[in-house]
């Protein structure tokens, strides 16, 4: 659709767009999503049961780590409460702690800045970044 752009492989063209690829999309929204669910931006009545809270008090991650049920079939696999677990479990407590949805998006942004996922579909989200900018993100925390 943008001529210029004709000779260029999908994920080129999704930078020079700066477009993030649906698989990033879907797992930002996911993140999203979880955290309105989890701090009760919802209805507790429409949400109750949908994801499991951990038992165990575990000292690394976030206070808000979910319990991951095992899934022998895809169909429930790969079903909305199942596959946010991991992603989720991994985020640090100060980006899960922000006090409004806008600053949780904010934050998660910031966290996921240079996302191979963000223009390959084909890699994993990641959750290691560089010393230096999880300072730069908690000062702004």
């Amino acid at each position: 659709m943008v001529p210029e752009l004709k000779g260029l492989s999908y994920e080129e063209r999704l930078r020079r767009l700066n477009l993030p690829t649906l698989a990033y999309r879907r797992a930002r929204g996911d993140m999203i999503e979880t955290y309105k669910i989890l701090t009760g931006k919802y209805d507790g009545d429409c949400t109750q049961g949908i994801l499991k809270l951990r038992e165990e008090n575990i000292s690394r991650g976030n206070s808000l780590k979910l319990f991951k049920t095992r899934s022998r079939l895809d169909v429930r696999k790969y079903a909305f409460p199942c596959r946010v677990v991991n992603n989720w479990n991994q985020l640090p407590e100060w980006l899960i702690a922000a006090k409004s949805v806008n600053q949780y998006e904010g934050r998660l942004d910031k966290f996921w800045q240079n996302q191979e996922l963000k223009y390959d579909y084909k890699a994993k989200i990641h959750h290691k970044l560089p010393q230096s900018v999880n300072v730069d993100l908690e000062s702004q925390a």
